[in-house]
């Protein structure tokens, strides 16, 4: 069991499943080769007799040098942007490594969370990782990354962006930010990224307080040991703190909602284009049985919702903050037989009372918004924090 989980990885922002299979577009000869074996629509033959010609008149026309490997990079991006999805994309031989590598949660970088920013269509600052070069520098959520090293980017790059923000560890990537009317520059050092620590603390009235930034392999088992950790400081209640958290691998976010749920209960529904519906159900008994309350903002994501809407459906946590992201699709990482690869949105999920998510979000029980004197909703100091307060004042 335990084996299965780890390799199936990265479902909504970063499930990954890796096949040896896929068809995808490539031009002129290969073309033939790796579309038509497995695909006779007529819609594939009008594609390759539209290629086929656009290629007659390079050969014939074109003044340089043709590299045959990126004609088919172009060809098959091109063809999975058409599909205008924000969260599909073609992913290099050489990128796929760096890929897989990120969503491990081991690499060299600069410690920062981005999503893409489909209405802007650039490359938003989620969070910077806490301690990390990111943020030492002073990115801030937010934060659009216009270029790196000089070279632009769009949203629909977000990919091949985070790989060129990695790099070795000790050099420096240079990084041009939109904030707001301001454009600034900053030039940052790579490093070993420890990523997403869960924290956690005793506050007053024995409530307990947990607190982490992403869903990666290790972080369940690091929330129960904080939680146990808590548990025997006398805790009588607990605040799961998802703000600013933009998700990771789905089966770690049903892991930590099995420490809460009955044994049995319905945590998630993945449904595929078919509309064959797969049900996780908790599969474990409850060690977590308190007053639960979960703080919520704009930039809680993906997994972070698949936790918070399933304990608020099944009636276990109340939510206090601001509306969810609304990130409700999942996606899965195919491998192809030469190392490039595709990430493809094959599913969405539902909350166990069957409500969508993707471009809506999660209601909060409690909507409570941060005062406008706080200028950086990642690091809020406990006297600003009227979230955390009001789940306070609920838990006392």
């Amino acid at each position: 069991m335990e084996e299965k989980k780890r390799y199936k990885v990265y479902k909504i922002i970063m499930l990954m499943v890796i096949v040896a299979f896929i068809t995808f577009l490539v031009t002129s000869i290969g073309m033939q080769e790796y579309f038509y074996g497995n695909n006779n629509k007529e819609g594939t033959n009008e594609i390759v007799s539209e290629i086929n010609n656009y290629r007659k008149i390079i050969d014939k026309y074109y003044l340089g040098e043709v590299d045959e490997e990126k004609l088919k990079e172009g060809a098959i991006k091109g063809y999975i942007e058409g599909l205008e999805d924000p969260y599909t994309e073609y992913i290099s031989k050489e990128d796929m490594q760096d890929y897989l590598e990120d969503t491990m949660g081991n690499f060299v970088g600069i410690g920062i969370y981005m999503v893409q920013d489909t209405e802007e269509n650039k490359i938003m600052v989620l969070s910077p990782i806490k301690n990390s070069p990111a943020e030492k520098a002073g990115i801030q959520p937010g934060d659009y990354i216009i270029k790196i090293n000089d070279v632009e980017y769009k949203g629909e790059q977000m990919t091949e962006a985070s790989n060129k923000i990695k790099g070795e560890e000790g050099s420096t990537v240079k990084l041009e930010i939109q904030r707001k009317e301001e454009i600034l520059t900053f030039e940052i050092k790579r490093e070993n990224i420890i990523v997403n620590p869960v924290e956690g603390k005793v506050l007053e009235n024995n409530i307990g307080y947990i607190a982490f930034s992403s869903f990666d392999e290790e972080t369940a088992k690091e929330f129960k040991n904080k939680y146990e950790e808590l548990s025997k400081q006398g805790i009588t209640s607990l605040i799961v703190d998802l703000r600013n958290n933009g998700g990771g691998i789905v089966n770690v976010a049903l892991d930590i909602a099995e420490y809460f749920a009955p044994k049995g209960s319905v945590l998630l529904y993945e449904v595929d284009k078919n509309n064959n519906e797969e049900i996780k159900k908790s599969e474990n008994e409850p060690i977590i049985n308190m007053p639960v309350i979960i703080l919520t903002n704009e930039n809680t994501a993906s997994s972070s919702e698949i936790l918070a809407g399933a304990l608020q459906d099944l009636g276990i946590a109340k939510i206090v903050g601001t509306k969810t992201y609304g990130k409700g699709v999942i996606q899965e990482v195919l491998s192809l037989p030469d190392g490039s690869g595709i990430k493809i949105t094959s599913e969405k999920y539902l909350t166990p009372n069957k409500r969508e998510i993707n471009k809506v979000g999660i209601q909060p029980d409690v909507e409570v918004e941060l005062p406008e004197t706080v200028d950086n909703i990642l690091n809020v100091e406990e006297k600003d924090d009227t979230q955390l307060q009001k789940a306070v004042e609920m838990l006392k």
